[in-house]
């Protein structure tokens, strides 16, 4: 059974990346493809017989609007600087796995720490689902990126680790039923 999938047209020059591997290439005009997969901020096409993942910054190349950077009341705190961390965390996604990479189980630290002038510092450390994965600094810098658009955030940490290795048993019981496990 075939879902559902949009037909777009690449409307400029955008560059995407391959997967699994991650290889980057650039996507000419008037190219036709297909959204396989539009979650967070980075968007799964199906062009030329290939899989790629167009980042959500470039959402305008096939008519779509680029996500906004979230925002914090002025007087936040650390601890509401801390839940935005780990709400956009939520907004990543493996681009071949319709469920985000907390819900996965791929993040295994995520502290907020303070530096200076009321400025925070993020570190991360995640794990990939395989560690072969073509895809893993793609979905590091995704992260990296992400938050650093924060309020307050100035620096970000993002370590890719394999210890302990990733195991569906991880995953929470959303990202289960949401895959049908």
């Amino acid at each position: 059974m075939r879902r559902n999938r949009e037909t777009v047209l690449i409307r400029r020059p955008v560059w995407v990346e391959l997967i699994p591997d991650g290889t980057r290439f650039e996507l000419m005009p008037d190219t036709m493809a297909e959204i396989t997969q539009a979650l967070g901020s980075s968007i799964t096409l199906y062009v030329e017989g290939r899989l790629v993942r167009l980042q959500g910054d470039d959402a305008d190349a096939i008519g779509k609007t680029p996500p906004v950077a979230p925002s914090l009341a002025a007087d936040a705190s650390t601890d509401d600087v801390r839940a935005l961390v780990w709400e956009t965390l939520k907004t990543c996604y493996d681009p071949e796995i319709p469920v985000d990479i907390v819900e996965l189980g791929l993040v295994y630290v995520c502290d907020v720490l303070p530096l200076h002038d009321d400025q925070l510092r993020v570190s991360i450390k995640m794990t990939l689902t395989a560690p072969g994965c073509g895809m893993g600094e793609s979905i590091a810098q995704e992260v990296r990126q992400k938050l650093l658009r924060l309020p307050r955030v100035e620096e970000v940490d993002v370590e890719v680790v394999f210890d302990p290795p990733w195991s569906r048993s991880m995953m929470s019981e959303a990202a289960e039923l949401s895959l049908g496990l």
